[in-house]
């Protein structure tokens, strides 16, 4: 799966349509191998990216969790730290 594709349910605040718009466009791109497609196939690539947008959101509208809320902040901290792990911090 597309790495840049970020887990967008249970935050607070609540993702934003921008976000997923986003995340529905990364998964456009990634099935259709087009980063910009062409004027033939721009109409049938910008549908889908809609689509996916409308079936995102209507998805993580009706998911419920007991979980509390996630803080961006800290998801953000934590994939930081993954990384640095992961590839390392570049510092010697």
């Amino acid at each position: 799966m597309c790495r840049s594709i970020k887990t967008l349910f249970n935050f607070d605040p609540p993702a934003s349509d921008d976000e997923v718009t986003a995340a529905s466009l990364q998964f456009v791109r990634k099935l259709s191998g087009f980063t910009k497609p062409s004027k033939a196939n721009e109409e049938a690539f910008n549908r889908a990216v809609e689509e996916v947008a409308a079936a995102a959101r209507k998805l993580m509208d009706s998911l419920v969790t007991n979980a509390e809320p996630r803080n961006r902040e800290t998801e953000i901290e934590r994939a930081r730290a993954r990384s640095a792990k992961r590839f390392g911090t570049g510092e010697s």
